[in-house]
């Protein structure tokens, strides 16, 4: 591939003298300003510039000389783009004005004139300043032409640049992350060995948390739908999206992040992520992660890589139970799509149980007394809590709040109830407001 491309770089080393020649080190954003063209690339241009320079230089001389002459301190000749140049006089020192000057405009605090030297010089200027912007367009429109003419091969030479800088990225990249060769495979099977995020792993690079590699084994006899579960925090997403771009990144040609990788061809990769609304079409975040759902099971095909960060989690709970678990089914039924599903329903671990294609896999971790080690492992089974209440005692939550929040938990989780059929533990309990009178906690299903 390389020969290849390297064989169709033609240096068109005549044209890019000519340009560098002739175009100016640092060009104007408008040509009509001036300066595009570079001092030396034509003599006609030369001498157009020449005839301004000597020009503003002798201007200069003038308004020395007239100073002198009238003994106005405050005298200047001033070039305006309407009028031209003038002899401004402010309106203190019109009295020492020379009877050979001409009056050439009023201004609020001067007078401007204008002498049949000037008005000669004048001329001169703007002429050689006119006629050098005419060669300078004539000069860059003689230039445009010569690279259009030439147009197909420094296409053809800029795409393979372009192609064999690509190449080289990747290759350096690979060698300096110990990147494999994919073997690809024709059975639509995915089995990635040792799999590694190609930029939180540099990202992570050189700190105290090493980047830790997981497989994958999805399609066939491994099964077309793995449903992970875990706590936030925990790489849940970071394993969704690294499996995606080994993809990738394999069937764009280069090496992949892992010790190992032998992948299918996929037609297309679909992915359902984040959270995300369009308030100004009317769409909640709910409605948008449905539309992007809805998108994927209509196009998607058994050659398809899904991965699905969590689904239903934008509407109630059992609703989102709900059609998590339908789409679930109708990804493994009807589509066939090889499918990475996170959720925090571990109750879609179930699934497995009607689903022969369904296999579970969980985020490893450890607890400590009151807090979860993230251990960044993949292990086959299915978690059966979220550690919600962990994740929030390490974004710092009060904890009365983290205790009054365990104590629903545990009431849910044992499905108490009170004589009026309501959560036993989600009632009201007596405290005091903030200026010492005694209240009760509002009941949070009253």
């Amino acid at each position: 591939m390389v020969s290849e491309w390297s064989g169709k770089i033609e240096l068109e080393t005549a044209l890019a003298g000519e340009l560098a020649r002739g175009i100016a080190d640092e060009p104007p954003a408008i040509i009509r300003e001036g300066g595009m063209i570079r001092d030396g690339y034509d003599s006609l241009l030369d001498d157009h510039r020449k005839a301004m320079r000597e020009g503003r230089n002798w201007i200069a001389d003038l308004q020395a000389k007239e100073i002198e002459r009238t003994g106005i301190k405050s005298l200047k000749i001033r070039f305006n783009n309407i009028s031209g140049y003038g002899i401004e006089v402010t309106k203190t020192n019109l009295d020492q004005v020379p009877k050979d000057y001409e009056r050439k405009q009023t201004l609020a605090a001067a007078e401007r004139f204008i002498t049949p030297e000037l008005k000669k010089m004048e001329e001169k200027i703007l002429g050689a300043e006119e006629k050098a912007i005419a060669r300078e367009l004539e000069l860059f429109g003689n230039l445009r032409d010569a690279v259009l003419a030439r147009v197909a091969t420094l296409q053809r030479t800029a795409e393979a640049v372009g192609s064999l800088d690509a190449l080289a990225g990747l290759a350096a990249t690979a060698r300096r992350w110990g990147y494999v060769r994919p073997k690809m495979r024709e059975d639509g099977r995915i089995q990635i060995t040792g799999g590694r995020h190609p930029v939180v792993e540099q990202l992570l690079a050189g700190g105290a948390e090493p980047f830790v590699p997981n497989d994958l084994n999805l399609g066939e006899d491994k099964g077309t739908l793995i449903v992970l579960t875990g706590p936030n925090m925990a790489g849940k997403s970071t394993y969704l999206r690294q499996s995606a771009l080994i993809c990738l990144l394999a069937q764009a040609g280069s090496f992949v992040p892992a010790r190992a990788a032998e992948l299918p061809v996929l037609d297309r990769i679909f992915t359902r992520i984040g959270a995300g609304d369009d308030l100004a079409r009317g769409q909640s975040t709910f409605l948008v992660e449905m539309n992007e759902t809805a998108m994927i099971l209509h196009n998607a095909t058994p050659d398809s890589l899904v991965i699905l960060d969590e689904i239903g989690r934008g509407t109630s709970t059992l609703d989102g139970l709900s059609i998590a678990w339908a789409v679930g089914e109708h990804l493994h039924d009807t589509v066939k799509a090889k499918t990475l599903f996170a959720t925090h329903y571990h109750e879609l671990a179930e699934l497995a149980l009607t689903r022969p294609g369904v296999r579970n896999f969980r985020v490893a971790v450890r607890e400590e007394k009151d807090r979860v080690v993230f251990l960044r492992q993949i292990i086959e089974g299915g978690a059966d809590r979220s550690y919600g209440i962990q994740v929030a005692r390490l974004a710092g939550l009060p904890a009365d709040v983290l205790r009054r929040a365990e104590e629903i938990l545990q009431g849910l989780e044992e499905r108490e109830t009170d004589a009026a059929g309501k959560p036993a533990r989600i009632k009201p309990r007596e405290g005091k407001t903030r200026k010492g009178r005694d209240t009760g906690t509002p009941d949070l299903f009253g």
